[in-house]
């Protein structure tokens, strides 16, 4: 069930990301700020993992974002959303959905070219931050949500 409500989460982020090229704060610090209430109050994260673990894995989520966000490849948002996920999950769940959102991302960019061209004009107008041209900055989110999806299937 929390790997349900986190999945949820992470598509409405998704959803924001590739429509906007921005995820709110209420979505990131709203729900980072929860799963760090929660990991104090529990002494575990949401998925069941000790509070240390969660603290490794916030530590591990800015040490795997900010030297891209000070590389500009990535936003404020796509750190604050890996906070988040990793007060919510561990050091496991945190690297596979960051290694399966790597491999999500490498597929994209060479399945889209093709893909883009199949979409519905309005399929890819919702989607316009997501299209090939824009392969130097694509929305993170998104990956993420598919790099999440694949370690929860590979972990349970």
């Amino acid at each position: 069930m929390h790997s349900f409500v986190l999945l949820i989460w992470l598509t409405l982020c998704a959803a924001q990301d590739a429509r906007q090229r921005h995820i709110g704060n209420l979505l990131t610090l709203g729900v980072g700020g929860l799963a760090a209430v929660y990991l104090l109050l529990t002494g575990q994260t949401w998925l069941g993992a000790d509070a240390v673990q969660g603290g490794w894995a916030f530590l591990l989520a800015l040490l795997l974002t900010l030297p891209g966000y000070l590389l500009n490849r990535f936003g404020a948002g796509d750190v604050k959303l890996m906070t988040a996920f990793a007060f919510a999950t561990d050091g496991t769940h945190l690297l596979g959905t960051f290694i399966g959102a790597a491999i999500a991302s490498v597929f994209w960019l060479l399945l889209a070219p093709n893909l883009w061209l199949h979409m519905s004009q309005r399929l890819r107008e919702r989607l316009r931050y997501m299209a090939p041209e824009k392969s130097n900055k694509l929305p993170f989110a998104p990956f993420v949500l598919v790099g999440a999806i694949l370690t929860l299937l590979w972990i349970h």
